[in-house]
């Protein structure tokens, strides 16, 4: 079974349960949840050894908000990388540089190719986003073929060879 939040239909059926008195492992059932899941509800969101649903479903949303992690992203900061980037200054040298590693060369890229920061694209940059090519020089034939060799060298009779 895969992990679904709790909606307040559940939550106002665990309230209703929980004042009749069944346990835990019977109002589990009856949601098709499991136990543990039922009783961390409960203990997270009673007050007063009571569950309330509101109450606890409004706890439930005030955590939501403050659960994802916020952004570096701001005005200022899209300045000062902007310009730097007009400066020809690449993403590592910002990030290092200026930034002490607080901010990461690939996140300066990702706002770059998602477009955050205005007027900037890969054209910018020093090599203006292209890749480099890979090497492709030919491979050195240094002395004879072993195929080629003497016939005294393949029976390792003589020294040096």
């Amino acid at each position: 079974m895969s992990y679904h939040h709790l909606t307040i239909s559940e939550r106002i059926r665990i309230e209703v349960l929980s004042i009749l008195g069944y346990s835990t492992r019977f109002i589990a059932k009856f949601l098709h949840r499991h136990h543990s899941t039922i009783a961390r509800e409960l203990s997270r969101n009673k007050i007063e050894n009571e569950y309330i649903s509101s109450f606890a479903h409004n706890k439930y949303l005030e955590r939501r908000k403050n659960s994802s992690c916020s952004s570096k992203y701001n005005d200022v900061l899209s300045n000062l990388i902007s310009e730097k980037l007009h400066e020809n200054w690449s993403p590592e040298q910002i990030s290092n540089a200026l930034l002490n590693g607080k901010l990461s060369f690939k996140t300066i890229y990702n706002w770059i190719y998602i477009g955050k920061l205005k007027g900037i694209s890969l054209k910018n940059l020093r090599h203006k986003g292209k890749r480099r090519k890979k090497e492709t020089r030919g491979k050195f034939l240094i002395g004879n073929s072993i195929t080629t060799r003497p016939k005294d060298v393949k029976s390792r009779k003589t020294f040096g060879h």
